[in-house]
């Protein structure tokens, strides 16, 4: 074989390997939303490498054993009753979409922008159904994250969810309620359930418009993809 078809099989397979790593962090992605639909919380806390980190409401949690204290206590008391899957009269169907997925050269890392759309509820007819703040609302929000390949397997290094809005289903988006209230303040162990440290930047949800951060450039003009006045 020449040196130049070498070149040219090998630039093959690393364009090949690189599909098949946006191909896997998708499926990553995308089984985030079916694991939360269905409460598996324990399961979406294994989609995180060792020293993975996330925010949830402006809050930072470093490491599994701090993740674990946001899906295995905060959500899942509130959302499954303490229960891991499941629970009837329940429904909290998180679409992921919009995916950019751009993974690093040396194929060790990648980031990845998506886009979340909720509908959750609790049927009216079942009485022990978990008790939340509305019994029918849509919530919206936009992912930036970091992934990392660890053991020859794509994890989430960091889950940066942003939350956009959260509304009553019949009273519409126009009239989102004020979402301060579910900022969190006190740090760990002050709350059992706390993060390890407070966002440096936070982004207060609708009537605000801000945009989070793209992690890749302008697809055409190649420049950083910014709001003028920014």
């Amino acid at each position: 074989m020449s040196d130049d078809l070498a070149q040219e099989v090998a630039a093959l397979r690393h364009e090949l390997g690189m599909l098949q790593d946006v191909a896997a962090i998708r499926t990553l992605q995308h089984t985030y939303g079916y694991l939360m639909e269905k409460g598996l919380y324990q399961e979406i806390v294994d989609l995180y490498a060792e020293d993975g980190e996330m925010t949830f409401f402006g809050g930072v949690y470093r490491g599994k054993e701090s993740i674990k204290r946001v899906y295995l206590n905060r959500i899942r008391t509130r959302f499954t009753k303490g229960r891991n899957g499941p629970v009837r009269g329940l429904l909290c169907d998180v679409m992921q979409m919009q995916d950019v997925v751009t993974v690093a050269p040396d194929r060790k890392t990648a980031k990845g922008r998506f886009r979340a759309l909720l509908m959750g509820g609790t049927h009216a007819q079942v009485e022990d159904a978990p008790k939340l703040p509305y019994q029918q609302w849509w919530e919206a929000g936009v992912y930036e994250n970091d992934y990392v390949r660890e053991d020859g397997v794509w994890k989430y290094k960091r889950l940066g969810y942003e939350l956009t809005w959260m509304a009553e289903f019949d009273k519409g988006w126009a009239h989102a309620p004020d979402m301060g209230g579910y900022r969190v303040e006190k740090l760990y162990p002050e709350d059992p359930n706390g993060p390890d440290t407070i966002a440096q930047t936070r982004y207060p949800p609708w009537p605000e418009t801000w945009l989070l951060p793209f992690h890749y450039a302008h697809p055409v003009t190649g420049e950083e993809i910014v709001p003028e006045g920014e």
